[in-house]
């Protein structure tokens, strides 16, 4: 940013909980509040409070505020937007219905898709034909506009997306048709798919301009109540939206874009573990963020996250590509499944123990919270095997119901499988844990990733307690548990640049390579991301990063290859092919020779400059500290409960080492040290776990 921000205030809006962090010179305060699901602003503001009160802070001593929230994908799930009308070019109203036109599962007659979020009645079409080259086939009926008009009044919209064919690259009819109804239909919202993704493919492109419409009022809405709010209190420091692509961006560019919102959260976790691999110097890494409803799992390499621009809501069949709406958004690339510790348990009718993908969230919350939670949920499996402290869950702020989580297990796992005392429990926590490596291993191979050569970085609230028990599953023998961890992706959120990404499609042809296309295609992209960011940073220096999505010419499939920096000379084509196929031979083992290759994407990122981080030097050896307690605590390692001492977190020294079996406890979270491992605290605070000789 322009200038240095001594105090910086985050907030993370999680599924379960809101987690607060308030960053001062020489100290970070934290705080884990529930969410308040129905107006998610007073939880935040209820954490805030709680930070600067421990801070003998007043607002107006913040210096910047940081905001990521699941809102906008909670509304997309739950079907909570505004009424959505969808205009577009006449005969092809049923895009958003037919999608790919084929069939994500093949084997299942009774296939069940996602009904489209506006339904057929609401898809409006009018008469207009744009060419691919931008000629004007069949002129736009504008005098079809009165009657959409008044049918739109007798719908009662709340929101309106437009999307025309070849709208991406040639936007003259979406704009026209935006003026002429914008007058007329007062505060509705009107997206342009040419605005919200300029990109090919229609489906994708139309799916993406429904979704932003949906839920732009609400996300809008909640947005300026915050801000407003915020002032009111006394806050002047600036507001910044995390986005799913891992970048930051202005309150108003988020509720007008507010798609861009819907993996804010899981984004600053990756933005933390991007940091912490370039403070440790790690190769590759696998971060594990499991909190109360999900648990997220990235790759990284040379610290850097892995990127797409193509993400699922609300798949019908849980891990399944295709049963889902797909959004064309930046995002950072990972794998979410619904298994955190909300996540609630059952037998099927099968017989088998299984956990979510569906949560007890906040309202009511695990049976253990005391909130009128009947089902019991993963966190309810972890109090009865003694590897949370009921009496000092959240630093003590919150006493769980041991008895009640126990009582349910039974009720609902022990009873119907015939077991009892801790294989209830211990039931649950293994098929969590099988489901995350499973879903690990298959991102890894899908991206031909040795999981195995991987340091995992474990954070949230419930990733330290599940790290020892999937690193083992997963053949991982180094873990590192940051400072702050149970509040990782509120840390996450002030680490990340100010930035903002562009992209345009244009299909270029690599042989015959017409670099002065490509090149004022870039400079206006850049052009317009500038626009963007520079007044958020001021004069600071932004870095450029330009890639694209390249393919053999008739595939539909991209691999990005990352464009080399300054203007691109036409004797760069061979250049773009080599990179090109040097990607494609990691994914798919092979090349096709003699065959054209095609740029169809292009993609400007204009981010701030990343501040340097501090790397971790070798502490010298220093004693263990005493226990504060002994405690009864199932490990799976050992197949059995043993009594493990439990440390404070904060009475341990850099150098100290702690073997396992043992807990090493803190406010918001607790990290199990499983029998295997040994712990370490390192130059820079960071619990080092590492698998020691002999163990499995």
């Amino acid at each position: 940013m322009a200038a240095k921000q001594d105090i910086r205030l985050a907030a993370d809006i999680g599924g379960t909980f809101t987690d607060i962090v308030l960053e001062t010179p020489g100290r970070r305060y934290s705080c884990k509040v529930l969410t308040t699901t129905a107006s998610p602003e007073l939880g935040v503001l209820d954490g805030i409070g709680i930070v600067l009160a421990d801070a003998k802070l007043e607002p107006k001593a913040v210096d910047v505020f940081i905001h990521g929230t699941t809102l906008a994908t909670n509304a997309l799930i739950e079907r909570k937007g505004a009424k959505t009308a969808f205009i577009t070019t006449e005969g092809f109203r049923d895009v958003l219905e037919t999608g790919y036109e084929k069939r994500f599962d093949h084997y299942d007659l009774m296939i069940d898709k996602p009904a489209p979020l506006v339904p057929r009645t609401r898809r409006y079409m009018l008469r207009e034909r744009l060419a691919a080259n931008g000629d004007v086939l069949v002129p736009l009926d504008e005098s079809a506009i009165p009657a959409l008009v008044k049918q739109l009044k007798a719908d009662q919209v709340g929101a309106v997306a437009i999307g025309f064919l070849h709208a991406y690259a040639h936007d003259a009819h979406e704009k026209r048709v935006r003026d002429l109804l914008q007058p007329h239909l007062g505060d509705v919202t009107i997206c342009l798919s040419s605005e919200v993704t300029p990109e090919i493919r229609e489906y994708e492109r139309f799916s993406t301009t429904c979704a932003n419409a949906y839920v732009r009022p609400l996300m809008a809405g909640y947005l300026m109540r915050l801000r407003d709010e915020l002032s009111r209190r006394g806050f002047r420091a600036p507001l910044f939206l995390m986005m799913s692509g891992g970048g930051l961006t202005t309150l108003e560019t988020a509720a007008r874009f507010p798609i861009r919102l819907v993996e804010s959260g899981p984004a600053g976790g990756a933005i933390l573990a991007s940091t912490i691999a370039r403070q440790l110097a790690l190769d590759e890494v696998l971060s594990f963020d499991m909190g109360g409803t999900t648990a997220k799992i990235c790759l990284l390499s040379d610290g850097e996250p892995e990127r797409a621009r193509k993400f699922e809501i609300a798949r019908a069949y849980r891990d399944m590509k295709g049963s889902g709406w797909p959004v064309r958004i930046p995002v950072i690339e990972m794998v979410e499944i619904g298994a955190g510790g909300g996540s609630i348990a059952r037998v099927d009718k099968l017989g088998r123990i299984t956990v979510g993908p569906d949560s007890a969230g906040s309202t009511p919350g695990p049976v253990c919270y005391g909130r009128g939670g009947s089902e019991p949920a993963v966190t309810d499996a972890n109090v009865a095997l003694g590897k949370i402290d009921p009496a000092y869950f959240a630093g003590g702020k919150m006493a769980l119901d041991e008895a009640g989580a126990k009582a349910a297990l039974q009720k609902a796992i022990g009873d119907p499988l015939k077991l009892d005392g801790i294989w209830p429990a211990a039931g649950v926590t293994e098929i969590v844990e099988e489901n995350m490596a499973n879903a690990a291993r298959v991102h890894a191979i899908e991206r031909g990733k040795d999981i195995g050569a991987c340091t995992m970085i474990a954070f949230g609230g419930a990733a330290p307690l599940h790290a020892c028990p999937l690193a083992e599953k997963l053949g991982v023998s180094r873990i590192i548990v940051p400072s702050g961890a149970g509040v990782g992706s509120a840390i996450g959120f002030l680490q990340a640049p100010i930035a903002y990404e562009i992209t345009r499609s244009a299909a270029l042809n690599v042989e015959k390579f017409d670099a002065a296309k490509a090149n004022a295609l870039l400079k206006a992209m850049e052009r317009d991301a500038r626009a963007v960011v520079t007044p958020a940073i001021g004069k600071e220096k932004l870095r450029v990063i330009r890639i694209a999505d390249f393919r053999y010419v008739g595939q539909g499939h991209e691999i990005r290859v990352t464009l080399p920096d300054g203007a691109l000379k036409a004797s760069d084509g061979p250049k773009l092919r080599q990179a090109f196929e040097k990607l494609y031979k990691v994914l798919y083992g092979l090349i096709i020779p003699n065959m054209e290759i095609e740029a169809v994407t292009w993609s400007v990122t204009v981010a701030s400059t990343p501040p340097k981080v501090a790397r971790a030097g070798k502490p010298k050896a220093a004693k263990a500290p005493s226990p504060r307690k002994q405690r009864q605590v199932y490990d799976q390692a050992l197949g059995k409960t043993v009594s493990m001492p439990v440390y404070w977190r904060f009475d341990m020294k850099p150098g100290a080492r702690i073997k396992g079996p043992a807990i090493i406890a803190e406010n918001e979270t607790s990290t199990l040290v499983g029998a295997h491992f040994q712990a370490q605290l390192d130059s820079l605070g960071y619990i080092v776990l590492e698998k020691v000789k002999g163990g499995r």
